[in-house]
């Protein structure tokens, strides 16, 4: 694991030959789960861009209205009765809260290191900058005036600070100055003449205040001076220098509206002081053990079948992916870009901090694109598609901790909004964790969020087989958001079923019978399909624990008598309950496929018809141009893996790198949004395994283009723990690892073996 794990760069990220790009989609980004950075690697300025997970601009947030029960229920007649604008009329004066942003996630500032007493025109040779997938380092070097210099940047998850280190190989070479500075709503204080604070409070101007932070960066001189110059730190003729970066606020997650009352200075200060008692090298050496624990579980080696795709592999990474964009070849590319999907996730999600948001943790502006909030109609859920799958389920742990702090706002809403038990959210929430609806109604009217969220705490629970997680997490969330649709489902007048709605699918809209673009309606089908799947892991939870009581009993009647969306006459699935006119054909949600991925409702075994009409969907969404939005596309990857069609999943994963990629590799929506990278990455998975249907399907969707490769440390449901090798398209070995001790079913190209296992155990089955 050594150089197919690095993105590496032949110029600055702000080099002027980028036309004008700020060179923040060509940084490189740094995190420890909480506290990240962007790492330009610029001359004779270098710039790091920081952000810290919970600097938010606070409230107001969307509220309940007043009279939205009986609004619902008026509604429901309404579109019962044909009369759909009316209900859409009623939804929006009395159900739909407006919006009260912007209320972003913000940047925390950043951190300047500029090159002094040097010619500025002097030549700067043998540049190169990178990010080691391996260590999560950046790192960038260069020749000056003939001196070799080296910067290293790396957040420790294990100290919770950020180091800067800055070497060079001719004693008292480093002549720098080192502010830190935030473009609003902060002030920049030196003290002790080594110790820069930035402190300040997340606001929109004079509203929307929200959560205070303050930063502490020390600078550690090798030698030369170091002087307080104003609000900067100044080294002159230093060996060596070293920075650390603590930064702490006042949010507090288990109630946002108490913020922490702590000395935020003092809290740094204690990380400052624990960091430096180390010592870089045994900072960095704890830092890399770290990542690596989580990291190097999963390695993946993807071969082309293309005898030029290997000169490829030399080049710089944005060289790579502009080869690939004109229509070169590159496994290699793809395996780098899956293994940057998994060091981000890492790198944005750990055990005890806030769950990756729109943008993982990597935001540059004041007002993100969509705030950078956690959206719940798919982008949230996407960022965590990969976290079984490829062995991180610790990386998973920040996602429940959030839907868990959803439960009580959800309850409040429930009852208030829609008259029901249980707990429901909508297509949104951020860090003060708001569930009320709000905004317009293609959107807003879709109280779906939490069902959908729920199902990711069974599938924990599914590949871990932790019975304590399912027992005291997942059967009670769970519950509670079953609990909400049997208030919240009602009688087809006409069919007699049980239905969803007022409600949408999630973006999209169709012409009703007046011509006019309407989203609100009745059964859409991800709605079904969300509700049966809850209603369907609330009973197997409830087997398992051996539950038995008039809840489940009455999930199972409501469950049998479910609406569920039917195929069209054109031989696709239907959107909505009835056959209507799409209003844009080619739209980014493809939700009536839910039941397809992520869940597993449909399957070649016991839907075939189903699986039909999906893939005709595909064609037919794919032919208007759908996936034009990077996660879009990533959401098409897994669609093509479900079907088995490893051509088509591999066509969307390339037009992904054409299209909807960065130089360096972020997710291009446009702009950067982060969810394409895990939701790609979760893909290229899918590709290789399977595991939805109780099977452990090898290969499932190999392209022609992947002749040979390996992958090692992918986990399937059932607690196992598969490698697999495959040489001219074919499996040469697999290696199944049981940590569960459960019965084992392993296909591959139409051969089935089926297996006793113990805890510990390894197999080989072919």
């Amino acid at each position: 694991m050594s150089d197919h794990l690095k993105l590496w760069y032949a110029q600055p990220s702000s080099d002027p030959d980028t036309k004008g790009d700020t060179g923040w989609n060509r940084a490189m980004p740094v995190g420890n789960g909480r506290l990240g950075g962007m790492v330009f690697g610029d001359m004779p300025v270098e710039r790091i861009q920081l952000n810290e997970e919970s600097i938010w601009a606070g409230p107001p947030v969307p509220v309940h209205q007043p009279g939205a029960k009986e609004a619902l229920q008026q509604a429901r007649e309404e579109i019962f009765a044909g009369n759909v604008e009316e209900a859409e009329s009623l939804i929006r004066k009395n159900v739909l809260s407006p919006h009260t942003g912007p209320r972003s996630y913000q940047p925390f500032g950043d951190l300047w290191i500029e090159s002094i007493d040097c010619d500025p025109n002097g030549k700067v040779g043998e540049y190169r900058r990178e990010l080691n997938l391996d260590t999560a380092i950046a790192s960038v070097t260069y020749v000056q005036e003939g001196v070799r210099h080296c910067r290293e940047i790396f957040t420790s998850a294990v100290d919770q600070v950020m180091v800067v280190h800055w070497s060079a190989d001719e004693p008292g070479s480093i002549h720098t100055s080192v502010r830190m500075t935030r473009e609003l709503d902060a002030d920049t204080s030196v003290r002790n003449h080594d110790t820069l604070i930035l402190e300040g409070q997340a606001a929109h101007g004079s509203t929307h205040q929200g959560v205070k932070f303050t930063g502490l960066l020390r600078a550690v001189a090798d030698g030369g001076t170091l002087l307080q110059e104003g609000n900067e730190l100044t080294v002159r003729g230093a060996d060596g220098l070293t920075l650390y970066l603590a930064v702490r606020t006042d949010y507090h997650f288990i109630n946002p509206k108490e913020p922490l009352q702590r000395d935020l200075a003092a809290w740094c200060e204690m990380d400052l002081e624990a960091a430096l008692r180390k010592g870089y090298l045994q900072l960095k050496s704890d830092h890399i053990e770290e990542h690596r624990r989580l990291f190097r579980r999963v390695d993946l080696q993807l071969e082309s079948n293309d005898p030029d795709a290997s000169a490829n592999e030399t080049l710089p990474t944005d060289q790579r992916l502009a080869a690939l964009q004109q229509g070169g070849k590159d496994a290699g590319l793809t395996s780098l870009y899956f293994q940057y999907g998994r060091y981000l996730l890492i790198s944005s999600s750990r055990p005890g901090n806030m769950p990756a948001n729109l943008q993982g943790i990597w935001n540059p502006l004041m007002e993100a694109p969509w705030d950078s909030d956690y959206h719940l109609n798919i982008n949230l859920q996407m960022n965590y598609w990969l976290c079984q799958v490829t062995n991180l389920s610790e990386c998973h742990l920040p996602y429940f901790d959030l839907l868990e702090g959803l439960v009580e706002p959800g309850k409040k809403t429930a009852a208030e909004v829609y008259g029901c038990q249980g707990f429901v959210a909508h297509y949104t929430t951020d860090a003060w964790l708001f569930t009320a609806p709000l905004g317009n109604i293609s959107y807003g009217m879709w109280p779906m969020g939490a069902g959908w969220c729920v199902r990711d705490f069974m599938e924990y629970y599914r590949f871990t087989g932790d019975m304590r997680f399912l027992a005291e997490r997942a059967y009670p969330i769970m519950k509670e958001a079953a609990l909400f649709f049997l208030d919240w489902l009602v009688r087809h007048p006409e069919t007699g079923l049980w239905v969803s709605g007022p409600s949408t699918s999630p973006e999209n809209m169709y012409i009703s019978p007046k011509g006019n673009k309407i989203g609100l309606c009745m059964a859409p089908a991800m709605d079904q399909q969300i509700i049966r799947e809850v209603f369907a892991n609330v009973i197997e939870a409830a087997a398992v624990l051996k539950i038995e009581d008039d809840c489940i009993a009455e999930l199972t009647e409501v469950m049998n008598e479910l609406a569920m969306p039917g195929i069209g006459p054109d031989g696709r699935l239907m959107e909505w309950c009835e056959d209507v006119e799409e209003a844009e054909p080619g739209h980014r949600h493809i939700s009536h496929l839910y039941g397809l991925y992520p869940g597993s409702q449909y399957t070649f075994e016991s839907t075939p018809d189903v699986m039909e009409a999906a893939q005709k969907t595909l064609n037919y969404r794919l032919s208007h141009g759908g996936g034009h939005t990077g996660w879009s596309r990533a959401w098409i990857i897994n669609f093509w893996s479900r079907l088995k069609n490893g051509e088509e999943a591999y066509n969307n994963l390339q037009n992904l790198f054409k299209h909807s990629t960065l130089p360096n590799l972020f997710d291009n929506h446009p702009p950067f949004q982060i969810d394409g990278n895990f939701g790609a990455a979760a893909g290229i998975a899918e590709m290789l395994l399977q595991s939805h249907n109780d099977i452990i399907e090898l290969l499932p969707a190999l392209p022609s283009e992947w002749q040979a490769g390996l992958v090692r440390g992918l986990k399937a449901r059932g607690g196992f723990e598969v490698d697999i090798i495959w040489k001219d398209g074919v499996l040469q070995e697999c290696r199944i690892r049981s940590q569960l001790g459960n019965k084992c079913i392993v296909s591959y190209s139409g051969q089935r073996i089926e297996f006793d296992t113990s805890a510990g155990g390894s197999y080989d089955p072919f």
